[in-house]
């Protein structure tokens, strides 16, 4: 015993380290916090590109593809080709996944700032297996994010399997930003961004 406090004394930092390592393997709640501590630099953000003319260069600025979800709560698809003339935030995650938790106090803070503003929608996408797990997530944590599942095929410009994944469209159905991975979308420079897709005709 006494070799062992010897030990550790000795090797105190390397215990440290290899106790936060573990606890970043098997947390996904410890994972969530650094990755949320990271994403509140704004370094993985992502910026709204303005239109471009020659759009068909890069994913962003091209028409989308429709697709269709569920509003679990009421029943009621939702289609994006339905949604022309409002900006379109799509969020695609799960509950199992630690970057989606990183970010989604951020996308629980930008929906009560414009959940009221008929021109924004948020298609906040659940893909867990099994939607109670997403639905459970949602309650433990009070968010109040509408819980919406697919109900026709992703196109894969929209999503291709990465988690998280962030779509906003424009009010032509255009996509402005395609980001996958961790973001915070609380931010004031976000607003302002989506208060000039917001003005645009």
């Amino acid at each position: 015993m006494e070799n062992l406090k010897i030990w550790v004394q000795k090797n105190g930092f390397t215990v440290i380290l290899v106790g936060f390592f573990a606890l970043m393997l098997f947390s996904p709640d410890a994972k969530a916090w650094f990755l949320r501590q990271i994403a509140s630099t704004g370094i993985l953000n992502s910026k709204i590109e303005a239109p471009k003319d020659n759009a068909s260069e890069n994913i962003e600025n091209q028409p989308i593809a429709n697709f269709s979800v569920t509003d679990v709560a009421s029943g009621d698809q939702i289609s994006t080709a339905d949604l022309k003339g409002k900006v379109v935030f799509i969020n695609f995650w799960a509950s199992w996944c630690p970057p989606c938790r990183a970010e989604f106090p951020s996308i629980q803070k930008f929906y009560e700032k414009y959940k009221s503003n008929q021109q924004v929608v948020f298609l906040t996408v659940n893909l867990d297996d099994n939607p109670e797990l997403g639905k459970k997530y949602l309650a433990k944590e009070n968010f109040s994010i509408p819980f919406l599942i697919p109900s026709s095929e992703i196109p894969k410009e929209v999503f291709s399997g990465s988690l998280p994944t962030t779509v906003v469209l424009d009010k032509k159905g255009v996509i402005r930003l395609h980001h996958q991975g961790v973001a915070d979308y609380s931010t004031a420079n976000f607003y302002e961004q989506i208060d000039g897709l917001i003005s645009e005709k």
